[in-house]
């Protein structure tokens, strides 16, 4: 059997990943397609357990390095547990993040490395990484404006308007190197606009991989 299609939803605090990654599921099950939505951090029951550590408690709970040593052990549960099954047996596999946040977070968030970030995404995500990844784009104000709005306690989304700038430009310099699989979408239009803007993509992207 055809591997299945891995998509990653990428993007800062309110950008509206968790909505549209609902919608992009159900327009593809409508086409037929089996659809896994998942998310990161979590995705599976023991990734779940880590996702709960690194979500919850005071923005300087962990350390730049112990933040992205459990983002890694959680997608590394996330993956043998929920992606690749699901990549082996064919089905689209829609993430709301994935390796390109730990990049953007515990890197220009935090400070780790780039080679010890790229050192832990070699052994952990090794050949499986994600054939489109769709980076939702929106200035910082209005993203932290709509985390705020929908309540939560997610530590992250406490760390500073300059801690979430430096992520903002983080993404963009990653979509700007890795154009062959990474598009940016301008997350500050309206609900309806941006779920056409990802339709359009995905759906030229599944076209070109069907040949």
């Amino acid at each position: 059997m055809a591997r299945g299609f891995f998509i990653a939803l990428e993007g800062g605090e309110g950008a509206g990943k968790s909505t549209q990654a609902q919608r992009l599921a159900a327009h593809l099950r409508a086409a037929g397609h089996e659809v896994v939505l998942t998310r990161e951090p979590g995705g599976a029951p023991g990734a779940e357990d880590i996702r709960r550590l690194l979500v919850t408690g005071e923005p300087g709970r962990w350390s730049p390095l112990t933040e992205a040593l459990l983002m890694y052990a959680s997608r590394d549960d996330h993956l043998n547990v929920t992606i690749r099954p699901a990549l082996a047996r064919g089905a689209i596999v829609i993430t709301d993040r994935f390796a390109d946040s730990s990049e953007a977070y515990q890197g220009a968030g935090g400070g780790v490395s780039l080679d010890t970030l790229n050192a832990l995404r070699s052994m952990v995500v090794g050949a499986d990484e994600p054939d489109l990844t769709l980076i939702f784009d929106l200035p910082v104000a209005t993203g932290l404006a709509r985390a705020a709005a929908r309540g939560g306690d997610d530590r992250f989304e406490s760390k500073g308007a300059a801690y979430h700038q430096r992520l903002r430009d983080a993404y963009l310099a990653i979509a700007a190197r890795r154009k062959d699989v990474a598009v940016l979408i301008d997350a500050a239009q309206d609900e309806e606009a941006v779920a056409d803007a990802i339709r359009v993509r995905v759906d030229a992207a599944l076209a070109r991989r069907a040949g």
